[in-house]
């Protein structure tokens, strides 16, 4: 990291300002020497009023904001030009710095170095991701969480346990011949595992929130044609976003849609309605409404209030029924035909009205709890399959206290354990997983 990198920060393209970042050893010398005025000069954390000047000729009017390490977002000196947002002049500008002396920034390099230089762990870097990609108020609430720490002392909290569960098990094997240290420290093991157990199964319960503010909810509308499933997603989008006919087989293709609800998002999938058909297009369609009913957090299967119950109505109630799911009994405008009694359906007419379908989704999955709770949630793939294979290592911690093992074979399954927390914030790394990890952020962040 010796190399000082430049970046733009903005957005390209036409706009009031652009935000070009320098950070490193020599961001101070290197605008220096196409700013008109003396950065030197300037004391920390000031913003300067200027020019960008090559041979003479004025290129842009800026304001440079000049800050000094370690106080900085990567605990090297940054140097940030607000120039005029046009793309001719941002490249320009970009030009000249690498011209004198800058290195081209990676996606996410600035917040690499701030991970790199102690500033933050890595637990807080991903939620400086989750906070840009963040697509409701709830996941911002969750993402700032992240990165101002909060997760990571919940972390921290659980694996301080676990040192000074060594340092009592060191003390232990140098001073053997003290029976009573080795059933004190037994002690200790058992109720650190107990104690590690309830909170990784806490976090893991949280996740499921945190996955559900991150990502939203996949919602697949599934049953025969002319159930009104384009209907009700029109009405749940409010907008007419599919073709709604009373001719059968019109869906052919997935047609998405998405609202938020108490804060979460619902990302609706209307598909072809399921039936037999010689129909090669229509068929198409059908294989990948079935498809879909997989890969969906929740499944709406509708019947026809008008229409008596059918065998494929039936092949799809067995189809669903390991799923999570909300029987959906629409048309209830027309008269009653269906031969068939659910004791938890909704029933509704999508022409009319869809909110009890909407509270129904919001109190299956208590969007009410998740989005008055505190937010500090675990919501990546990584962290959480870290946790899960340190509960697994605590489970079998536990037995082996029942089978009477030494406390040095237990040393090693601690360690084992603190290594899986220490990685989820970054105290142990693998620099192939943090090359990968940061790839994925923006351009100039």
């Amino acid at each position: 990291m010796d190399n000082t990198i430049v970046a733009i920060s903005t957005a390209l393209g036409v706009g009031a300002i652009s935000i070009i970042r320098v950070s490193g050893k020599d961001a101070l010398d290197i605008v220096n020497k196409i700013f008109d005025k003396d950065l030197h000069e300037f004391k920390a954390n000031t913003i300067n009023y200027g020019h960008i000047i090559n041979e003479g000729k004025v290129i842009d009017e800026v304001l440079v904001s000049v800050f000094l390490a370690p106080k900085t977002y990567t605990k090297e000196d940054i140097v940030e030009i607000n120039s005029h947002g046009g793309i001719a002049v941002t490249n320009k500008i970009v030009e000249l710095l690498l011209e004198n002396g800058c290195t081209q920034a990676e996606p996410g390099e600035f917040t690499k170095r701030a991970f790199l230089n102690g500033r933050i762990d890595l637990l807080e870097a991903e939620s400086v991701m989750d906070l840009i990609e963040a697509k409701t108020d709830t996941a911002r609430r969750m993402a700032i969480n992240g990165v101002d720490g909060k997760l990571s002392k919940k972390i921290n909290a659980i694996r301080d346990l676990g040192l000074d569960l060594i340092s009592n098990i060191e003390v232990n094997i140098d001073y053997p011949e003290y029976e009573d240290i080795e059933v004190m420290t037994i002690d200790k093991v058992r109720d650190f595992s107990e104690k590690l157990n309830t909170s990784i199964d806490e976090l893991l319960k949280d996740s499921e929130s945190g996955k559900l503010i991150k990502e939203g909810i996949d919602t697949v509308i599934i049953g025969r044609p002319n159930v009104g499933k384009s209907s009700i997603l029109n009405k749940l989008l409010n907008e007419d976003k599919a073709i709604v006919t009373d001719i059968p087989g019109t869906t052919r293709d997935v047609v998405e849609g998405s609202i938020r609800l108490n804060g979460i998002l619902i990302n609706f999938l209307d598909t072809a309605g399921i039936r037999e058909t010689d129909n090669k297009v229509e068929k198409i369609g059908v294989d990948k409404s079935l498809s879909l009913i997989d890969q969906a957090d929740l499944v709406l299967l509708v019947f026809n209030n008008n229409e008596k119950f059918t065998k494929e109505d039936e092949e799809l109630l067995e189809k669903t029924k390991n799923k999570k799911r909300i029987i959906v009994i629409n048309k209830m405008d027309l008269d009653t035909k269906i031969d068939k009694e659910f004791e938890d359906s909704v029933k509704i007419s999508a022409n009319e009205d869809v909110d009890p379908l909407l509270k129904k989704i919001n109190d299956l999955f208590e969007l009410d709890k998740i989005n008055n709770g505190d937010m500090t949630y675990l919501s990546n793939i990584r962290t959480i399959n870290l946790l899960k294979q340190a509960k697994k290592i605590s489970k079998e911690l536990i037995t082996s206290l029942d089978n009477d093992l030494p406390i040095d074979m237990l040393e090693i399954d601690i360690r084992n354990i603190l290594d899986l927390l220490g990685e989820i914030t970054g105290q142990k790394y693998d620099n192939e997983l943090i090359d990968r990890l940061f790839k994925n952020f923006c351009l100039g962040k």
